[in-house]
């Protein structure tokens, strides 16, 4: 049954720095709103008086009412330093839900391969597993250029506290401080995906990052590891400029 597509109009309710360049947004919404988990939206914002638009993924879960948050990194570009500017009781308008890269207990084993900021559909499929309390197990390997970059690291903390069946693999570029770090480092690769999800063969994946590092696993995912392709579900942030 597809979920029906919503506009309206809304107003800032909190804004939050995740890390020294990543911002989470949160909008009020009503409680008829509904989406699902690992979908993505519709944002309308004012720069200079000019109405501009932006696809973002929801870094909430249906299950965290009274709002629509999502996160994002902020860079040069127009839309993102208007972002920045933006302040608790700014204008909005929203238009939800879209896209398929949702979960909602389909799948009794699933993995999750995520870079950067496209760890904000994950974010808010773990979020809705928590609280739901689905029995699926979870793995996420979260790739990221230092420890510093790691969105929602408090969150997925308490998650992984919470919930029994899942587990959370960091990996970093260059780690700031090699002693004390105590994930992996490098990029994402074959050989850590089967160290670190050694039943690879009997999950679904969820790859959502970049481009270059969606195309990258998803060909390594087939090739090396001879998933199928409908066993990988995919979201490339190729516009979060």
């Amino acid at each position: 049954m597809r979920t029906e597509i919503k506009e309206f109009e809304t107003k800032v309710i909190e804004i939050m720095q995740r890390t020294d360049d990543v911002k989470s947004f949160r909008f009020a919404v009503s409680d008829d709103i509904d989406f699902k988990p690992g979908q993505f939206f519709m944002v309308t914002i004012k720069i200079n008086g000019q109405e501009a638009t932006k696809h973002f993924s929801f870094s909430n879960s249906p299950t965290e009412k009274g709002y629509v948050e999502f996160t994002k990194r902020i860079t040069n570009s127009e839309f993102s330093q208007a972002l920045d500017r933006l302040k608790v009781g700014d204008w909005a308008r929203l238009k939800m839900p879209y896209g398929l890269f949702t979960f909602e207990g389909e799948y009794e084993n699933i993995a999750f391969l995520a870079g950067g900021i496209g760890i904000t559909p994950v974010r808010s499929i773990c979020k809705y597993a928590c609280d739901r309390k689905l029995s699926a197990d979870m793995i996420l390997i979260y790739g990221n250029k230092t420890e510093r970059d790691i969105v929602f690291r408090e969150d997925f903390l308490a998650m992984e506290a919470e919930n029994k069946n899942m587990r959370i693999v960091y990996t970093v570029d260059n780690p700031i401080d090699k002693k004390t770090w105590n994930g992996r480092t490098g990029f994402i690769t074959v050989e850590m995906i089967r160290e670190d999800i050694s039943d690879y063969s009997d999950r679904v994946f969820y790859i959502c990052g970049p481009p270059k590092m969606v195309d990258y696993l998803s060909a390594l995912l087939s090739e090396e590891l001879k998933i199928p392709k409908e066993r990988m579900k995919v979201e490339q942030f190729s516009g979060y400029i």
